[in-house]
């Protein structure tokens, strides 16, 4: 635990630069703004969904209780006509984007802790190695983990190569405020 304390700075200083360059990209370049579309006939299929009383959570239809019913001619034919999605409910009211940006950034401490980590056992001598180790490190925290939901909730693919190329930015910050806080900078 001591890599904690010695690096608690760039730990920190990389987390709230990821924050800062997500917030760019997000809210002033509008980069994800085309991720998402509305709903053809918005009003009916929300009201049919609010008559569900449906509760926070994920839901996919059509749904199959167990493995074996996917082989069955009746739920071969629900995937056949479709439509088959997965729609997640969240909760009602306005977004909290207070939260939200909160759990960013602490998401983003988790991805420097272990950078981190790492980076404590390999003890790095140039602050050019420093960066690659580290920047590596947190290109693969931030960069593959969006892959998932394109191959299992069919995110599309050109939005998880979108969040791809956030990760990558948002690792070579993470590598470059490791590569300067760093006792190898010195």
């Amino acid at each position: 635990m001591g890599f904690l304390i010695d690096m608690w700075m760039p730990i920190l200083a990389s987390a709230a630069a990821v924050w800062v360059l997500s917030a760019i990209m997000h809210m002033l370049l509008q980069f994800h703004k085309s991720d998402y579309v509305g709903l053809p006939g918005e009003s009916e299929i929300v009201e049919t969904l609010r008559s569900q009383n449906l509760a926070v959570g994920d839901y996919m239809f059509p749904h199959a209780e167990k493995m074996s019913d996917l082989a069955e001619p009746e739920m071969i034919e629900k995937f056949t006509r479709g439509p088959v999605g997965i729609i997640t409910i969240l909760p009602s009211g306005p977004p909290s984007i207070g939260k939200q940006l909160v759990q960013q950034f602490l998401y983003n401490c988790l991805i420097s802790i272990f950078v981190a980590y790492f980076v404590s056992f390999v003890d790095p001598k140039t602050a050019i190695v420093a960066f690659r180790l580290t920047g590596t490190v947190a290109v693969l925290g931030y960069a593959v983990t969006s892959i998932p939901n394109s191959i299992w909730r069919g995110l599309a693919w050109k939005t998880t190569a979108k969040f791809m190329l956030d990760g990558v930015l948002y690792g070579l910050v993470t590598g470059a405020v490791f590569a300067g806080l760093g006792s190898w900078s010195g």
